[in-house]
């Protein structure tokens, strides 16, 4: 025996050895044979006071080793007896003075603890009673060292049982002043040490928290984050005894370091149900929550129905403002199972600081809960224990509960998807006013129309509401874009009516509101071009996206609200235009007059008649674009004061100037070929853009504009007599829209001239021809003569008769033969020709071509 029996029979190893490798850390799992001097801290340090301690003890009992009993005369039976009780006597000795370092490591590593379950018993008025259940063995298979495996498992064998008293255990906060954490009773133990042998623990523990600051002052630390580790100590009086030895009273101490990791987290937790409506009482709503979350550790409680208070954060992080009452249900925890908690919570009012505007600030603390939670973020409420518990609630859990605010962050709802239809009509644009000045109505694109939103309804929002006005600033949005900016300043009037769902449907709600004059800005061109060229040849709708924040006038159950910035998604599906559409603009000149002339342009005033195929209409105070040809400028056209409507637009005046040199020597060319195609009959086309100039004072919409281009067939000039059936006329397989500037010819073979039947579209000015140089065919390449003529003559507006212009006859050729044959025959002959002419038309000059094919040709003497 021990000269102190409170001495440890059961020690460390000495100061300074090595700790085995794989102790595992204390807690559940900790070998029960194990004393403080050989419990590590979870940062795996050893106390050196109970190491010093331990070697201590060893140096004491080194002697014992050197007692050795004197032999005698005794009976048979008696020296058998005694041989046992000597063996016995020595394997103690051995046991409690020689080994103890090896049979703590051999505990060490051979314990085994499976806890089974912690459930909790009942809930006292000062603490609780916990049911602990758990097996313990010792697995000698887990000891590395075979040395320590056969010492351990002969000392355990011979040890057997090792008994415990009653004993409680008190926590204390070194890092927070000793402040006292809780205290438990353990009720008597008996724990089996042989190896392989299970021992089943059952048992009941008192248990009691202590300091409520020390509680709260941790549990703030952990929901704030601060808590970086957590310093325990534990300390007991600890009564054992094996078999018929006491083993006396130990004095035992020990401190677990949990660091941040190892402390348990918030557990995740669904929200499988939430339903709001209105409340029985006036000015009041009802919330309805099911959360669920799961229980991963080895703990059966039964938590009884609480009172908590929600609160949300003010215009101060520190000011929080009470929003509802909520009560728990009675909830039942099963170890590694779902847990499903029942929420019900009453809104009876909203207070004028959770609705008033902050200091500097246009927004209240409900529009910064409601902004987080409209944009699906999480909107941070927080829940604290009822300062009025339900009376069943035992003091202690009120106190704990009331003194700790737990910040819980509300999963918001995004609005994806609870648009159903956002439809803009009787759409109307009105282009900016070259007069107005930034900033003044006019300054600005403008949008009117009528705004229709159906908006769903969430199953859980079974209340009353109804919108009355509505004002917003907007994003316009294409392919994740932005391409401009509504600016809503004005409060709108706005309906809205609920609309039940039939079966399985949900409801909605439908928003009407009409809008006038809205400055539409536009911010990328880019962007804007991209959407017009879809509009135009994309073939199908074309969906912008809408961003805004939007201010919301509504009347609930709890009265009349402003709810401000309210973020509102939705998509504007805008029709495109039907395919062939463009066809249809088929712009048409009525009438053409040349107003002025120089060497090198000439202005035009045009009355057309063009389609308008779109939905929607406008206004065009003014506005110029320049007309190209091949990707090169040719000249420019302006409009004024025009307002166009949906479809046929008639007497559309515009005033167009043809000037070749804006795109340079290039453009000189292409505009002289461009005119000689014309001319010849060929399908020629122009194209219209807008540039940064086109709309004054708008470089931003007129750069966007400029993107967008739109190509036309060139409108045919009408001429008389165009399209008649006319045996003399050109091929009869030519299309009838094609200009016919030649109808006929006639050749005279004894003079060796021709004449030419002209029309001209122009009704108002004459166009001089100043030399002609051109060359007759037969079947498209045989030569038939060649006419070189250098006087002017005129061609005056309409039908006209050309001067006797000379011909060289191609004598000895099959296109002369051709024309011998004709005169021998019918005296018609269909001819191709080619040309070169020089035109005048005021004090404008060209020199064009001309390629005529199935002219129509009389053939006399």
């Amino acid at each position: 025996m021990s000269e102190n029996e409170a001495s440890p029979l059961l020690g460390p190893a000495t100061k300074g050895r090595n700790s085995p490798p794989n102790r595992p850390d204390s807690g559940e799992t900790t070998p029960l044979l194990s004393g403080s001097a050989g419990t590590p801290h979870y940062n795996g340090e050893h106390s050196e006071a109970d190491r010093d301690a331990a070697a201590s003890i060893r140096s004491r009992h080194s002697d014992v080793l050197s007692i050795t009993p004197k032999k005698k005369s005794w009976r048979w039976a008696s020296g058998v007896a005694m041989g046992i009780l000597t063996a016995a006597l020595i394997a103690i000795a051995i046991l409690a003075f020689i080994l103890p370092d090896t049979v703590q490591e051999y505990a060490q590593q051979a314990a085994v603890i499976e806890p089974t379950n912690l459930s909790l018993d009942s809930i006292t008025v000062d603490g609780v009673r916990a049911r602990i259940q758990a097996n313990f063995r010792l697995d000698g298979s887990r000891v590395g060292s075979e040395h320590v495996r056969n010492l351990g498992r002969a000392a355990t064998w011979v040890a057997y049982q090792l008994e415990t008293k009653e004993t409680e255990v008190i926590v204390y906060l070194p890092d927070y002043g000793d402040v006292l954490l809780g205290s438990a009773v353990i009720p008597p133990l008996i724990i089996n040490l042989r190896d392989g042998e299970t021992t089943k623990f059952d048992f009941v523990a008192d248990i009691r928290p202590g300091s409520l600051d020390g509680i709260r002052t941790i549990a703030n630390e952990w929901l704030e984050g601060k808590l970086k580790n957590l310093r325990l100590d534990g300390k007991a009086d600890l009564t054992l005894r094996t078999g018929i030895l006491p083993l006396g009273t130990h004095a035992i101490s020990d401190t677990l370091v949990f660091e941040a990791n190892k402390i348990p987290a918030m557990p995740k937790y669904n929200i499988g149900r939430l339903y709001v409506e209105d409340g029985p009482v006036n000015d009041s709503m009802v919330a309805d929550v099911a959360l669920s979350a799961f229980n991963t550790y080895p703990i059966q409680l039964d938590i009884p129905k609480l009172a908590f208070d929600i609160l949300v954060p003010g215009c101060d992080s520190d000011d929080l403002i009470l929003m509802a009452d909520a009560v728990t249900s009675e909830v039942h925890v099963e170890p590694q199972s779902e847990v499903d908690v029942d929420v019900k919570g009453v809104i009876r009012e909203l207070s004028e600081s959770l609705t008033n505007d902050c200091p500097d600030s246009s927004s209240s603390p409900l529009d910064m809960l409601l902004k987080s939670f409209m944009h699906g973020e999480p909107a941070t409420v927080f829940v604290r224990g009822s300062s009025r518990p339900d009376g069943d609630t035992p003091q202690w859990i009120a106190e704990i509960l009331s003194s700790v605010t737990l910040p819980v962050p509300f999963p918001g709802r995004s609005l994806d998807g609870l648009i159903r239809n956002f439809s803009l009509t009787d759409v109307h644009f009105t282009m900016p006013d070259p007069l107005a000045e930034p900033g003044e109505p006019g300054a600005d694109p403008e949008v009117s129309g009528t705004i229709l939103v159906i908006a769903g309804v969430p199953d859980e929002m079974n209340f009353g509401i109804n919108v009355t006005n509505v004002k917003a600033r907007a994003d316009v949005l294409y392919n994740k874009k932005k391409m401009g900016e509504l600016n809503l300043k004005e409060w709108q009037s706005a309906n809205s009516t609920r609309v039940e769902g039939k079966d399985s449907d949900e409801a909605t709600l439908r928003i009407e509101s009409r809008v006038e004059n809205v400055p539409l800005d536009i911010t990328d061109s880019d962007v804007f071009s991209s959407v017009l060229q879809e509009l135009l040849f994309g073939g199908k709708p074309v969906i912008l996206d809408i961003d805004a924040a939007v201010d919301i006038k509504v009347v609930t159950a709890l009265g009349k609200l402003i709810v401000k910035d309210v973020p509102a998604e939705g998509k504007i599906p805008v029709k495109p235009l039907p395919k062939g559409s463009l066809g249809e603009v088929a712009p048409k000149v009525d009438s053409l007059r040349v107003l002025d002339t120089t060497s090198d342009t000439i202005t035009l005033q045009a009355i057309v008649n063009v389609t308008n195929p779109t939905p929607y209409t406008a206004r065009l105070p003014f506005a110029n674009i320049h007309i190209f040809h091949n990707d090169t400028i040719i000249g420019d056209a302006t409009l004024e004061n025009l307002d166009i409507v949906k479809g046929p637009n008639a007497n559309v005046v515009v005033t167009a100037t043809w000037n070749p040199l804006m795109g340079g020597e290039k453009g000189q060319q292409i505009a002289r070929d461009l005119l000689s195609q014309y001319l010849s009959g060929y399908n020629t086309t122009l194209t219209v853009k807008a540039h940064r100039e086109s709309i004054p004072g708008q470089p931003i919409l007129c750069d966007a504009l400029s993107r967008f281009n739109a190509t036309f067939s060139t409108p045919r000039l009408d001429t008389p007599g165009n399209g008649e059936n006319d045996d003399d006329g050109d091929d009869g397989d030519a299309d009838d829209d094609k200009p016919h500037f030649i109808r006929d010819a006639t050749f005279h073979l004894l003079t060796s001239t021709a004449t030419f039947t002209l029309v001209s579209p122009l009704a108002h000015n004459t166009v001089y021809l100043d030399s002609v140089n051109a060359t007759a065919f037969y079947n498209h390449t045989e030569p038939v003569g060649r006419i070189v003529y250098d006087l002017p003559f005129a061609a005056p507006p309409g039908r006209s008769q050309t001067p006797r212009l000379p011909v060289s006859w191609s004598v000895g050729s099959v296109g002369y033969d051709a024309i011998r044959r004709a005169l021998a025959g019918s005296g018609r002959l269909r001819l191709d020709a080619f040309a070169e002419v020089d035109v005048r038309l005021g004090n404008w000059q060209e020199s064009v071509w001309y390629q005529g094919r199935g002219i129509g040709a009389r053939i006399k003497l």
